[in-house]
């Protein structure tokens, strides 16, 4: 929840950085071990997350189509017609790469 406060809540880079790297110590200090793989992400990645206060902009609806991509593809295991696989992904989710 802290973390997701950061970026709630700040909407300077260097706000930013510093409120990750308190974030950061405090994982730390915590020694769940369940936190540091996200936590050894997030400072092996510092200057591509802060990237995220430039624009404020995620890739989430990427994410999102990319989901989509990946249950439509599980529906139809097994597809020998691989050309007609990709028409009806194609017809399916244009509309979702249509700018509005």
């Amino acid at each position: 929840m802290g973390l997701s406060r950061i970026f709630e809540n700040t909407k300077d880079k260097v706000f930013g950085l510093a409120n990750l790297a308190k974030w950061h110590e405090k994982v730390r200090q915590t020694g769940f071990k369940a936190f540091n793989t996200i936590a050894r992400s997030i400072q092996n990645h510092y200057q591509t997350i802060l990237n995220y206060f430039d624009n404020i902009s995620t890739n989430a609806s990427a994410e999102s189509f990319n989901a989509k991509i990946k249950a439509f593809r599980n529906l139809f295991r097994g597809v020998k017609n691989v050309e007609f696989f990709l028409y009806r992904l194609t017809q399916l989710y244009a509309l979702l790469l249509m700018p509005f």
